[in-house]
């Protein structure tokens, strides 16, 4: 007998890095579904601006992910504004290109502090709140990146193989708890991010179809949510092959330079934007004179 979806309709979702990019498309299709979103971005405007276009059951609100406490008090208003979350998903990341060779001491600090710091509080927020009440859904967005390592994504590729260890050890924490986790692994997106990167043979991803795998993990549960979905068992399959056999594989479909040769131009909007993407994080930074070694990643 073919299990029944369970209902989202009239349940309550976070989107951390709503605003734009993955992120709105996971709203949006959440709010198809009939949830009620609130959007967190850094960007007020765009999570306004969000929330304006995608209708009435959306709130659009400031949130920094790098200031915990901040993070904290923007879902106890979201609760406050909707009611109990019964779904979060942590998604706000940045992807600088760079050598790591070449990767400034700032840019590093705020890969960590947005894509695995902040999803490590988001998750454990989450935990505190869903655990009580024996119900409730973690989406953590990872990456392709999560299971291998890329050419001028070395600190992306970490943050997002933490991500990947983050969220098989909280699956088990909860395991019997009510709360189930997702663990989502896109591959190349065509969104601000990815401007700029050379396509390999398999064609980018929109980012509707990443919300539309996100919306199946919650109707369906599932921990490993791969998009596209045939990346989960072509991974299976490589993990069992040689590391030479896998290297030629990816070279084959120029997989394996990606973020190589980038064009710079086409990058410099993102990369000034994820630039200024962590404030709190940088004033941190700042008091601890990290932020002053900020040699050029072009």
């Amino acid at each position: 007998m073919a299990k029944h979806p369970r209902s989202l309709t009239g349940k309550v979702a976070v989107v951390t890095g709503g605003g734009r990019g993955i992120g709105r498309a996971i709203a949006a299709a959440l709010v198809r579904k009939g949830m009620r979103v609130a959007i967190g971005d850094v960007d007020r405007a765009a999570a306004e601006a969000a929330a304006a276009a995608l209708g009435p059951s959306v709130v659009g609100l400031h949130l920094d992910v790098t200031d915990l406490p901040g993070f904290s008090a923007f879902l106890d208003d979201v609760e406050s504004r909707l009611g109990p979350i019964d779904v979060i998903v942590n998604n706000a990341g940045i992807m600088p290109i760079t050598s790591l060779e070449q990767e400034s001491s700032g840019s590093i600090s705020r890969q960590l502090e947005i894509n695995l710091r902040a999803v490590i509080h988001g998750t454990q927020e989450a935990m505190r709140r869903m655990r009580p009440r024996g119900t409730g859904h973690i989406v953590n967005i990872a990456s392709l990146a999560g299971k291998n390592g890329y050419a001028n994504l070395a600190t992306y590729s970490a943050t997002k193989h933490g991500v990947v260890g983050l969220s098989e050890a909280v699956r088990a924490e909860l395991r019997g708890s009510g709360v189930e986790v997702s663990v989502v692994m896109p591959g190349i997106v065509n969104t601000e991010i990815t401007a700029g990167m050379k396509e390999a043979r398999i064609r980018n991803l929109r980012p509707e179809q990443v919300a539309d795998e996100i919306v199946r993990a919650l109707e369906f549960p599932r921990f490993d949510v791969f998009a596209p979905r045939s990346a989960g068992p072509l991974l299976a399959l490589a993990a069992v092959l040689p590391r030479r056999t896998r290297e030629a594989i990816a070279h084959a479909l120029k997989a394996d330079d990606v973020a190589v040769g980038v064009d710079p131009v086409q990058r410099a909007g993102y990369e000034a934007r994820a630039a200024h993407s962590a404030p709190a994080a940088e004033k941190v930074a700042g008091v601890h004179g990290v932020a002053s070694d900020e040699r050029s990643a072009a």
